[in-house]
């Protein structure tokens, strides 16, 4: 595994870790308590998608000790604050739950050395439960669409499945007793067993095209780039698109739009692009793919991703070239060169 791959999948580690670290530094600069309170705090915050429960349960009681005591602070809300919005969103419902039954004991005890007002301390749970609210809200949602996407998947999955299943094993079959026919009469009737063995042909040719009528539900029904352009604009990215190249075969064609659907998609999604532009054009080379976004840009020696990867892969499958990296007035520009035969 690379260093820089590792250090991505750790980056919300070293994020939490950055914030209990700078939450212990307020604390104890701000606090009047001791450092075992700014020390509960941070580690509290650090644990927040790792461990949220225990890391909620650890700062609230610190925060609920250091209220009893009179040691209170500016801060120690605020990490609260945070805690109890990760015990919302990052455990599972169950165990998110029980932030609400953990939010009115910790306020009461924080405020139980202060002369609070009743308005006060209502409006302090009331801000902590929405918080709570938003987290947990936000993470059965979360959880719907990925059970969604998944239903779908596994239901198209299984459709192609039983299609596939449907043409192999018939036509694997009705073959298997044509060729074995085939070979019982070879010697004592040639003429029956070049009958048969035309039949097995005729067989295999019959389930190729219907195998490409099978592997035609995964392409898109009309690649249209005129259409995809339009969806992109839509979802906040303008796109001003250019296409001179016609009678594209169907392969072809395909790659195109695949090539320009993940160009656009990489845009929004990883330059931040809110426009790009998009030409397709016949030349002597062959079909020339420009997709340009005016976005941030590649960071500094940044690596090819996946979709990166699959354009490269896509192209050379059909003899293409492709490059790719900063454009001239900023952003990202992708280059890719498809051979018309």
């Amino acid at each position: 595994m690379s260093v820089a791959r590792w250090l991505s999948e750790r980056r919300w580690l070293f994020f939490d870790v950055l914030l209990g670290v700078v939450a212990f530094v307020a604390v104890a600069q701000t606090g009047r308590g001791p450092l075992w309170i700014a020390a509960g705090v941070g580690v509290g915050l650090a644990m927040r998608t790792r461990a949220p429960l225990a890391g909620y349960l650890l700062g609230t009681a610190v925060l609920m000790t250091g209220g009893l005591l009179g040691f209170t602070d500016v801060v120690s809300p605020y990490a609260n604050v945070i805690g109890i919005h990760a015990l919302g969103t990052h455990p599972s419902a169950r165990r998110s739950l029980c932030g609400p039954v953990l939010v009115v004991p910790g306020v009461l005890a924080y405020y139980s050395q202060e002369a609070a007002s009743t308005a006060a301390i209502a409006g302090t749970v009331f801000f902590w439960l929405l918080a709570w609210a938003v987290g947990f809200a936000t993470a059965r949602a979360r959880e719907r669409s990925e059970l969604v996407n998944r239903a779908a998947v596994a239901e198209e999955r299984t459709r192609m499945a039983r299609e596939l299943h449907d043409l192999v094993g018939h036509t694997v079959n009705v073959m298997l007793v044509q060729a074995g026919a085939s070979r019982v009469v070879l010697d004592s009737d040639p003429a029956k067993a070049k009958e048969l063995l035309t039949a097995v042909e005729r067989t295999g040719r019959e389930a190729l095209d219907e195998l490409d009528r099978v592997l035609c539900a995964l392409r898109p029904d009309d690649p249209d780039l005129t259409r995809l352009a339009s969806r992109m604009t839509e979802a906040g990215m303008a796109v001003d698109l250019r296409v001179e190249a016609g009678g594209l075969s169907g392969p072809l064609e395909l790659a195109v739009y695949r090539i320009v659907q993940e160009a656009l998609t990489n845009a929004m999604t990883h330059g931040k692009a809110r426009s790009a532009s998009v030409s397709v054009v016949s030349s002597a080379e062959g079909v020339e793919v420009e997709v340009a976004d005016r976005g941030r840009g590649p960071r500094p020696g940044y690596r090819v991703g996946r979709g990166l990867t699959g354009i490269t892969e896509r192209a050379e499958v059909l003899g293409g070239s492709v490059v790719h990296g900063g454009g001239d007035g900023g952003g990202f520009r992708l280059r890719v060169v498809l051979p018309l035969a």
